[in-house]
């Protein structure tokens, strides 16, 4: 029990030496054009409480929520309920995304980040510079209906320029606007497995063997001419060839 407390001690005596000899865990320097610069502790926390909405930027202000979709989507049409696994779809998206977001995460680097570890930007003028590309993609995938709708509905005046329009109204005007699209890539998709669903249903029919379920027979097939057209990489293909960066 002694001993328990005599290192307890020690340890509580380390971390008040330690934080009497540390950084300070607050410091805000004013430069000489007028900005306020903070210390590594507060861009750090700074930087962990942003990590928190990467989810949500993921999911919002990327091609991810097109490209989750219309493989679900895909899947439903093929009449496979857990294959491929949602895990599988959600990595494959995942990667895809990052194929198509690499241009904007390289012009990101390029005018945001590299600038700012060379202490040439400050913290402020940094995310500034990192939410143009950002910016660029999202205005170039969303439709001008769209973005008209929820501009209306914010009472946002009228910008001169695209690039003042705020991220409260982007934002949503792109999500809206991939969801239309990938219902529509989705709908296209659906068209020629529904057919096969009918052929094979109308043949059993004149059959007369309406106990035996279409969807059985018309998987094989299905999956079958899905594979023949090389299936996976069209989509993948189209939906890389869909986005506008």
């Amino acid at each position: 029990m002694r001993a328990s407390l005599a290192v307890l001690f020690l340890m509580l005596s380390t971390s008040v030496l330690g934080a009497e000899q540390g950084v300070p865990a607050v410091t805000m320097v004013t430069g000489e054009d007028g900005t306020t610069n903070y210390s590594v502790t507060i861009q750090i926390l700074a930087l962990m409480t942003l990590l928190t909405f990467l989810p949500a930027v993921v999911l919002m202000m990327s091609s991810f929520t097109r490209i989750i979709i219309v493989l679900s989507i895909l899947r439903q049409a093929l009449g496979l309920q857990q294959t491929p696994s949602n895990q599988v779809l959600i990595g494959l998206a995942l990667f895809l995304s990052l194929f198509i977001m690499t241009p904007v995460l390289d012009r990101v680097n390029e005018q945001a980040v590299q600038p700012y570890l060379n202490e040439e930007l400050s913290t402020m003028d940094a995310l500034r510079a990192a939410r143009a590309p950002f910016h660029q993609f999202m205005i170039g995938n969303t439709r001008e209906n769209d973005l008209d709708l929820f501009m209306r509905i914010s009472d946002t005046p009228a910008v001169e320029s695209t690039d003042d329009i705020p991220l409260t109204v982007l934002v949503p005007a792109f999500v809206t606007s991939e969801l239309k699209t990938a219902f529509q890539i989705g709908f296209m998709l659906f068209i020629p497995f529904l057919v096969i669903d009918l052929v094979v249903a109308s043949v059993l029919m004149a059959m007369g063997m309406m106990m035996l379920s279409p969807v059985i027979i018309s998987l094989p097939f299905k999956i079958m001419l899905f594979v023949l057209v090389d299936g996976w990489a069209m989509v993948m293909g189209t939906l890389a060839a869909s986005f506008g960066v």
